[in-house]
């Protein structure tokens, strides 16, 4: 009798400390999938809420607007009366904010905006008004691989942007052109609570880096809780070869990381313009291996 009784104890044992999602079928929220909405069409329009849910996104990166030549974001957000509006909209379709983008500074320089305090803190009010804990800052032509002269002086306002957001107690994640060995060594030259890496895997793939090393080198603690996990346009990822993504989450589970997963890129070039099933399919790829 004590031998059938021993391993039935440990069985049950074992089903009482089994993780919630084992024990309820329900899947792993430590990641959860977001998608760009300048990159769906719909940069601060409020259908972009109906269309991530139909995508089968957790969530939303929400631009700041176009910058171009003008002063300042041209940001909806910047009013409660929008604020309000999409914070309902998005409850009503359960598509969560996962972020904020700063997606201007793709194409100009930071370092060539006089008003660089007053733009972060546009997007800062922005985050405080919509619940929003992350945002995106490319660093777009300001390459410190090919322009190391730069690197002071973006350095002295990366410090600034950081503590303004450490101070609302908000992160900014940059994209930079370094490897992760360079991105460690600039968070140490910024030395700013405020400001993480937002990695993301095309930049890395482009240059022939090995995405999990790079992840490795990095570290969780300097990254943010955002990576955009897409490549290059041409295949979309359920198709990529160069990219292992079960691999990818061995890695990120072995760190401890958590966040969001947040689809850019990786359309397919036959059917660039094809935006559900472009992003339908990322989304419902990386589900299938993030939330199994």
């Amino acid at each position: 009798m004590k031998r059938l009784i021993i391993p039935l104890l440990l069985l049950m044992t074992a089903w009482l400390v089994l993780p919630a999602k084992a024990a309820t079928g329900q899947p792993d929220k430590r990641y959860k999938v977001s998608v760009c909405d300048w990159m769906i069409l719909k940069r601060q329009k409020i259908g972009e809420f109906a269309l991530a849910r139909q995508l089968g996104c957790d969530g939303i990166e929400v631009d700041m607007g176009g910058l171009g030549k003008r002063d300042t974001f041209d940001n909806k957000l910047r009013y409660p009366h929008f604020q309000k509006l999409f914070k309902e909209t998005a409850r009503e379709n359960k598509v969560e904010i996962s972020s904020i983008a700063m997606s201007g500074f793709y194409g100009q320089s930071i370092l060539a905006r006089d008003n660089y305090v007053e733009l972060v803190q546009d997007c800062l009010n922005t985050m405080k008004a919509m619940g929003v804990r992350t945002a995106f800052l490319p660093l777009g032509p300001c390459n410190l691989s090919k322009n190391p002269e730069i690197r002071p002086e973006l350095v002295s306002r990366l410090k600034v942007i950081g503590d303004m957001a450490a101070r609302e107690g908000r992160i900014i994640g940059i994209e930079t052109s370094l490897d992760a060995k360079g991105d460690v060594q600039l968070l140490k030259d910024i030395d700013s609570e405020g400001i993480k890496i937002y990695f993301k895997f095309q930049n890395a793939l482009e240059a022939g880096r090995d995405v999990c090393a790079e992840l490795e080198t990095l570290g969780r603690d300097n990254l943010c809780e955002l990576i955009h996990c897409t490549d290059t346009d041409g295949v979309t990822l359920d198709k990529n070869t160069r990219l292992d993504l079960r691999q990818v989450k061995a890695t990120l589970d072995r760190m401890g990381w958590s966040g969001w997963l947040v689809i850019e890129r990786s359309r397919d070039t036959t059917d660039v313009h094809n935006v559900k099933k472009n992003y339908g399919t990322n989304a419902a790829y990386l589900k299938s291996i993030f939330q199994p």
